[in-house]
């Protein structure tokens, strides 16, 4: 079985493991290097963007108004979708950054990219944290079935990884591509139901709130939004009667993995010389 540019039992073999160990480790030192805060930005900049957007769309534009705990939803999508971009733009242009590394020894590429997203995922584990913390201040009421939250984060995680690797495939030959997902991160962001709930769009449109919740990242953070802080969420799953329709954005994110795999395996031979 092939993942990516490798067979599977050598992509995660002892040597490759440490070299990913190694990349991870590299990639947190020279992201907070001269940094006077350090890994404190993992909390800080999710924090502060939170705060920009309740200020202006929570206390201003009354945007969630009568949501139970609506600050923590918030705070809860920004750090999913923070997560979501970082990976993107970090596992974008990881194999450009690591140039000079892939004419030097002979590896998996791939751990290029991976390694990019670990570092990105343990960005978003400390970022729960403050979320956690957040809740608990808000009286949040944990249900059992908070521990559903563990395959949407597994979903969410094979979304960024595969988009990570489909732009790291276009962005070695065509710089471009920087600029252009710059602009559609911007749209996506917009589209997604993070500093306005759902029945927002529902109020003007239910098909409208319906073809919204088929984009993976709505339907997680909305999915999310449901199993760990307020159950009357909308979500793909309660909103949407047809049981076909509730499966559409597992089987979106699972067609990008696979799409991005064959890609990233076709051009990773040429990587070398194009970075």
């Amino acid at each position: 079985m092939l993942l990516y540019d490798v067979p599977f039992e050598r992509l995660f073999s002892k040597r490759n493991r440490v070299l990913l160990r190694e990349m991870v480790k590299t990639d947190f030192k020279l992201r907070y290097q001269g940094s006077i805060l350090g890994m404190a930005w993992s909390v800080m900049k999710p924090l502060m963007l939170f705060v920009v957007m309740y200020t202006v769309f929570v206390r201003f534009l009354r945007f969630g108004a009568g949501v139970p705990h609506f600050p923590v939803a918030l705070l809860l999508a920004i750090v999913l979708w923070q997560f979501f971009a970082e990976s993107a733009s970090q596992g974008m242009q990881a194999v450009v950054a690591r140039a000079s590394l892939l004419r030097k020894i002979s590896f998996p590429k791939s751990i290029i990219v991976i390694s990019a997203t670990v570092s990105a995922l343990i960005n978003l584990g400390i970022s729960l944290v403050v979320v956690l913390v957040l809740a608990l201040i808000n009286h949040v009421a944990f249900q059992w079935h908070a521990v559903l939250f563990i395959p949407v984060l597994i979903q969410l995680y094979v979304l960024s990884l595969g988009l990570a690797f489909f732009l790291a495939s276009l962005y070695v030959k065509w710089r471009d591509i920087g600029h252009i997902w710059d602009v559609v991160a911007q749209a996506l962001f917009y589209a997604t139901p993070i500093i306005y709930p759902l029945s927002l769009v529902a109020a003007t449109s239910e098909t409208g709130a319906k073809l919204l919740l088929l984009n993976p990242m709505a339907q997680m953070i909305q999915d999310a939004r449901y199993l760990l802080i307020y159950d009357g969420t909308d979500t793909i799953w309660t909103y949407i009667d047809n049981p076909v329709v509730h499966f559409v954005p597992i089987v979106l994110t699972l067609l990008l993995a696979v799409l991005a795999s064959v890609l990233f395996n076709k051009k990773s031979g040429e990587f070398a010389e194009e970075a």
